[in-house]
């Protein structure tokens, strides 16, 4: 989080300056890391100064930060990093750029436009739901891709055992209560595989 200085003038003199900060949730280091252990680079983008933006990243471990910008230099920032882009923000500034990246999250904390304009939404404010949720979308799309391989290499085995195509060279033949029970055998295989994704995260 960043923050804003202000001064205070009495007179027309200046008597005093003020700096007001947002303080680090402590839960960012520890979720920023674990997106370094998760192979990815992560970046800050923030309304903020640019000093205080780079204070607050260097803290945090964040690999790059683009600081002092508006809602369409966030938007901008995102296209400029092209494809596979996540973007998490809880802000009615986020918005356009939660919409414009290929996955944007949400805070569920956040506004309500931000809820809107994210693809995913997190329950609560804990920056680990972050990594939790990338690490969920790698799992399911691992197990679709075993569910998607089993099946076709399965069905490409029995089915010419089922049509009695090795009945001729002396093979077996799958009688239709068989062939049933192999299908069957197919979607147990296939619904205990994704049944394994609760205890993904």
């Amino acid at each position: 989080r960043g923050g804003r200085r202000c001064s205070l003038a009495i007179d027309g003199r200046h008597a005093a300056a003020m700096a007001l900060a947002d303080p680090i949730r402590p839960e960012a280091a520890q979720a920023i890391a674990e997106l370094h252990r998760l192979g990815l680079q992560t970046a800050m983008i923030s309304g903020d100064v640019q000093a205080t933006a780079e204070a607050v990243g260097r803290k945090l471990g964040i690999d790059r930060v683009t600081a002092g910008v508006l809602p369409e230099g966030k938007l901008a920032a995102i296209r400029d990093m092209g494809r596979g882009t996540v973007f998490v923000g809880d802000g009615i500034n986020d918005a356009p750029a939660l919409a414009a990246a290929e996955t944007g999250i949400a805070i569920g904390t956040g506004t309500d436009v931000a809820i809107e304009s994210a693809q995913v939404v997190l329950v609560g404010g804990d920056p680990m739901g972050v990594a939790r949720a990338i690490r969920l979308s790698r799992s399911v799309m691992r197990n679709i891709r075993q569910n998607l391989f089993w099946a076709f290499g399965y069905n490409v085995a029995l089915i010419p055992v089922a049509m009695g195509a090795l009945v001729p060279f002396g093979g077996p033949q799958l009688s239709p209560m068989l062939g049933a029970g192999a299908m069957a055998l197919s979607s147990v295989f296939v619904v205990s595989n994704a049944l394994r994704l609760r205890r993904a995260g």
